[in-house]
């Protein structure tokens, strides 16, 4: 079975996570597509494939006879999607031999056009997989989930000789909260990749230092007609609170490894206001400056309005895995060359953004990230392509032949 048509099935499982829940799994329909996959890697072979409490998908194939002394090499990739335009079931519409110009989607009036995707051309000839315009697709990271369970098949079905591998699909990734039950020991990987990230090819293991800061502010609410030198409108505080931050460091004004304060959301009335935000850079030492900042400008509005006034609660999400991969530079490298074999481009290149192979490498496992062949993620634009996803299965393939000869 090809890994797109692996994918149109996973797709089929809405399974958003939810940054509001306190549950582990954030939400419950991430079971669902855990327990097909668990199906599904028994009916493959992986006879110790299994589901634990906290939605993660965990299995194992033994390495070929001669070949058990060969590293663990683990993959992984998430089951759940973001939840904007996740409201409803996905439509896939799947184009063969798409003609590489604008494409109209479905009925939702919107259209995938080459002027905001530039790389559309490029993808001419091949079977372009899309939603109606309505949903997210999925590919971020069903794709991943299709070209590993390809891989396993593959690896079993024409009898590649491997060294020993580990799977591993976790829920939560799109909140940050993808590794927070991973079990390592159960894992019992050396080394891993994440499958995760956009055009085949990619090879990412620099990515964003990143927290999230929530910014409240408490005013004091009177009548207007009575409110000169008492009133304290908590929405004007917490507009002045965003003015004083970087005004180009926005993730629209900024590139590569460039970092950013990211504005999220915002509500708030004359008593009371909250901001969320993003923080994220790949320099450890500017990641930290932007952590000052934001506690300079709280002491500074509550030396202006009242102690208290401002409350500022800072939250640690991740760090740049490059600390870490540097010290293993032969998972890059046998990238590269997997990449060169499987006959693609290989694109080493910053993530501006975050993977469970990010905080996996932190507690023991490197984990560097690669591309799922995938562009448009998180929103009603995704799309990807058959032939895409055959790539990424290569890149996987040759990579465990790789390791398999050292």
């Amino acid at each position: 079975m090809r890994a797109y048509e692996r994918f149109l099935k996973y797709v089929s499982y809405t399974t958003p996570s939810n940054e509001d829940s306190h549950s582990s799994p954030s939400s419950q329909c991430q079971f669902e597509l855990g327990r097909a996959l668990v199906q599904e890697l028994k009916e493959i072979g992986i006879e110790d494939a299994q589901l634990d409490e906290y939605c993660y998908v965990y299995g194992h194939l033994p390495a070929t006879k001669g070949l058990e002394d060969k590293p663990c090499l683990g993959w992984i990739a998430h089951m759940d999607t973001v939840a904007d335009f996740c409201d409803h079931d996905a439509a896939p519409v799947v184009t063969e031999n798409y003609d590489g110009k604008d494409f109209v989607l479905g009925s939702s009036g919107r259209v995938l056009s080459v002027d905001v995707f530039p790389h559309l051309p490029d993808l001419k000839g091949q079977t372009l997989i899309t939603t109606d315009g309505t949903t997210v697709l999925g590919a971020d990271d069903k794709a991943g989930i299709a070209a590993i369970m390809t891989l396993l098949e593959r690896l079993q079905t024409e009898q590649i000789p491997h060294g020993p591998i580990a799977v591993a699909f976790t829920p939560d990734e799109e909140i940050c909260r993808g590794t927070d039950h991973f079990d390592l020991e159960k894992f019992n990987a050396q080394f891993g990749y994440t499958i995760d990230g956009g055009k085949e090819g990619e090879i990412e293991y620099e990515n964003f230092n990143a927290g999230s800061a929530v910014v409240t502010v408490d005013g004091v609410n009177v009548h207007p007609g009575s409110s000169k030198n008492v009133m304290i409108n908590a929405s004007l505080v917490a507009m002045e609170f965003n003015a004083m931050l970087p005004t180009g460091d926005t993730p629209r004004d900024t590139k590569e490894y460039e970092g950013f304060y990211h504005l999220t959301s915002m509500e708030g009335n004359v008593a009371h206001a909250q901001l969320n935000y993003i923080v994220r850079d790949h320099d450890a030492a500017a990641y930290e400056m932007r952590k000052k900042t934001l506690e300079h400008i709280t002491e500074l509005l509550n030396d202006k309005w009242g102690d208290h006034r401002v409350t500022l609660t800072y939250t640690e999400q991740y760090r740049n895995m490059e600390e870490i991969i540097r010290e293993h530079p032969h998972l890059v490298e046998n990238a590269k060359k997997a990449c060169e074999l499987a006959g693609v481009e290989p694109i080493v290149m910053p993530i501006r953004g975050g993977t469970d192979g990010a905080m996996l490498s932190f507690k023991g496992l490197p984990c560097p990230n690669l591309g799922t062949g995938g562009y448009g993620f998180h929103g009603p634009y995704e799309h990807i392509t058959a032939e895409a996803m055959d790539r990424v299965t290569n890149i996987a393939m040759e990579i465990v032949k790789l390791y398999s000869a050292q």
